[in-house]
């Protein structure tokens, strides 16, 4: 192996690992930010046409208040995020902190199927509006990424 080859996978090494916690920590922030966010009134009004809207989740307002599911969702996302932060710690808990984050953008992501998302104005499909649909697509990128955290907790050692 020349020199040059070594040198080249050492950074490739180490960019791969860079991208690796990078990619661990941004989903871990979203899922806190977001998580924290829904024990607002604010937030709790604002996700309540697309929790409505879903045949998947919609039955938490029948067991819980408007706050009360909204708070529900928060607390998922952020113990969400802590076990995908534990996962150099132990890979249990981060295999099921990828789990449950795979489960929540999967969830959100058929949100596209049920939330009213085509911009009539546009000619509808394939337009999508800014909200509900733009803010809902990005969490293909987060199912993604969650999957790949999945990859990772599952080879962790």
């Amino acid at each position: 192996m020349t020199n040059t080859t070594y040198q080249s996978e050492q950074l490739a090494t180490q960019i791969t690992k860079f991208g690796d916690n990078a990619l661990r920590f941004s989903v871990a922030l979203v899922l806190i930010w977001i998580g924290a966010m829904k024990f607002t009134e604010y937030e709790a009004g604002a996700i309540q046409g697309l929790v409505a809207s879903s045949p998947l989740i919609s039955w938490l307002y029948n067991v819980f208040s408007l706050q009360g599911a909204s708070n529900f969702i928060g607390s998922i996302e952020i113990a969400t995020a802590i076990a995908i932060l534990l996962t150099p710690i132990n890979r249990i808990i981060g295999i099921a902190g990828s789990l449950a984050a795979i489960a929540t953008f999967a969830l959100t992501s058929s949100l596209l199927l049920t939330a009213p998302v085509w911009e009539a104005s546009l000619g509808g499909f394939p337009a999508l509006n800014v909200v509900p649909g733009q803010f809902l697509v990005k969490d293909l990128v987060l199912l993604a990424a969650s999957v790949v955290l999945l990859g990772k907790a599952l080879t962790a050692k």
